[in-house]
């Protein structure tokens, strides 16, 4: 029953999280709120392990969460329903969209899913900051500034903006100081 419950949803995800793998985070934060399968805390743990790792993010995740759920099984599972939807609309799109690419409705359709789309990702990114910078309680409510991770955030960001060294170069930078520092 749990294998199909896991292709269930991570099918949903992979139908309607629209942009990538950042798009699947909303699905993910609320698979944790309805399922014990992993936390909010673990899903943070996952997005740091999935964006250190080679390979799509929203995979990356489907694979992890499902093993944290039910094991290889389960990762290859989650994996494979979240691909599943975008291999059969990509079939579609590629049979179709050679047609229909100057359509003013396509368009349209287009214009209107890249602000969605952003909004997708900027609630995420708000979600990530508040897990990351601030201290929760054992219920998850937030009771102050985590000052360590605040002052690691406020030193890279304006690094990774300045620069664009390859990400790897930040993960490692950060995770070095979570070792040396115990964060």
């Amino acid at each position: 029953m749990i294998y199909a419950l896991l292709f269930y949803e991570f099918f949903k995800i992979g139908l309607f999280a629209v942009g990538g793998g950042l798009a699947a985070l909303p699905f993910l934060y609320d698979l944790a709120d309805r399922y014990p399968w992993f936390s909010d805390s673990q899903l943070t743990d996952m997005i740091a392990i999935a964006e250190s790792t080679p390979g799509p993010l929203g995979i990356n995740m489907a694979t992890f969460a499902g093993y944290q759920t039910s094991g290889v099984l389960g990762g290859i599972i989650a994996t494979f329903a979240l691909v599943l939807p975008s291999f059969f609309i990509t079939l579609l799109v590629c049979r179709f969209l050679h047609r229909f690419a100057a359509n003013p409705v396509v368009e349209d359709a287009f214009y209107g899913l890249r602000p969605a789309v952003a909004g997708l990702i900027g609630a995420v990114a708000v979600g990530l900051l508040e897990i990351s910078l601030f201290r929760t309680d054992h219920q998850g409510l937030l009771w102050g500034l985590d000052y360590k991770a605040a002052i690691l955030f406020a030193a890279l960001l304006p690094l990774v903006l300045k620069f664009k060294k390859h990400p790897i170069l930040y993960i490692g930078v950060a995770a070095a100081i979570g070792i040396i520092f115990k964060f």
